[in-house]
C-alpha cells in the first residue's frame, strides 16, 4: 500500500509541476504581448548638402533674336539695305589652367538666302557685314574678323554671309580666360539689284561659338 501511495503521490507531484510549469510558460507568453510603452522621443536627422562645384564652360549670348534692315544708300543700279547685328557675348567662367594648351575660339556667322511671303528669294550672298569689336578685353588677344562685302559689291570678299564667315576670334583661350566676357557685332548691308521684287522678306543669320 505504501508503494501505491508513493507512486500515487510521485504522479501528483509531477502532474502538479507539469501544470505549473505550463501556467509558467502561458504567464510569459502573456506578459509578452502585454509590456506597456513606458517613454517616448523623436530625434531629428538632418544633413547639409552643398551645392556641386561645377567646372566654368564657355558660352555665348546674343543680346537680341532679330534685326530689321532699312533702306539707306540706294543707287541707279542697286538698293542698299542696312542694320546692326545685335551683341553678341562671349564668356568664359574657366580657369587657365583647365583649358587645354593652344586651345582658342571663335565666332562665324551664316546666312539663309531671304524669302518673303510670296515665295520671292534673295540670295545670301547679298548679305554682307562688317565685324566690330566693342569690349575685346586688355590683353589684345580678341580680334574683329574681315569685311565680308555682297556679291554685287565683288572682289575677293564679295562673297555675302554664305558660308561661316568670322565674327570675333582669340587664338589664346587661356591668355584671355580671366578677362571673361568680350562683345561684338557688326554693321549688315543687303544689296539687291534694283529690279528686285517688292514685299517683306526674311533670312536667319546663325550664330555659332567654336574652340
Amino acid at each position: 500500500m505504501q508503494n501505491h501511495t508513493s507512486t500515487a503521490r510521485s504522479f501528483l507531484l509531477r502532474g502538479t509541476a507539469g501544470i505549473a510549469g505550463g501556467l509558467l510558460l502561458l504567464g510569459v507568453a502573456g506578459t509578452a504581448f502585454a509590456d506597456e510603452q513606458q517613454g517616448a522621443d523623436d530625434v531629428d536627422v538632418n544633413v547639409q548638402i552643398a551645392p556641386l562645384t561645377t567646372p566654368g564652360s564657355l558660352s555665348m549670348t546674343v543680346a537680341s533674336d532679330s534685326t530689321a534692315l532699312t533702306e539707306n544708300g540706294s543707287t541707279s543700279v542697286a538698293r542698299q539695305f542696312t542694320g546692326t547685328l545685335p551683341t553678341v557675348t562671349v564668356t568664359d567662367t574657366r580657369d587657365a589652367a583647365d583649358i587645354p594648351a593652344g586651345a582658342g575660339w571663335y565666332v562665324l556667322g551664316t546666312a539663309s538666302d531671304f524669302t518673303s511671303s510670296t515665295g520671292d528669294t534673295i540670295g545670301a550672298e547679298n548679305l554682307g557685314w562688317a565685324p566690330n569689336l566693342i569690349d575685346g578685353g586688355d590683353s589684345g588677344l580678341v580680334a574683329e574678323g574681315d569685311v565680308v562685302d555682297t556679291a554685287l559689291d565683288g572682289g575677293p570678299d564679295g562673297v555675302g554671309l554664305v558660308d561661316q564667315e568670322l565674327l570675333a576670334i582669340t587664338n589664346d583661350s587661356a591668355g584671355v580666360a580671366e578677362e571673361g566676357s568680350w562683345t561684338a557685332n557688326a554693321a549688315l548691308t543687303l544689296k539687291t539689284p534694283t529690279t528686285v521684287d517688292a514685299g517683306d522678306y526674311s533670312s536667319t543669320l546663325t550664330l555659332s561659338l567654336f574652340e
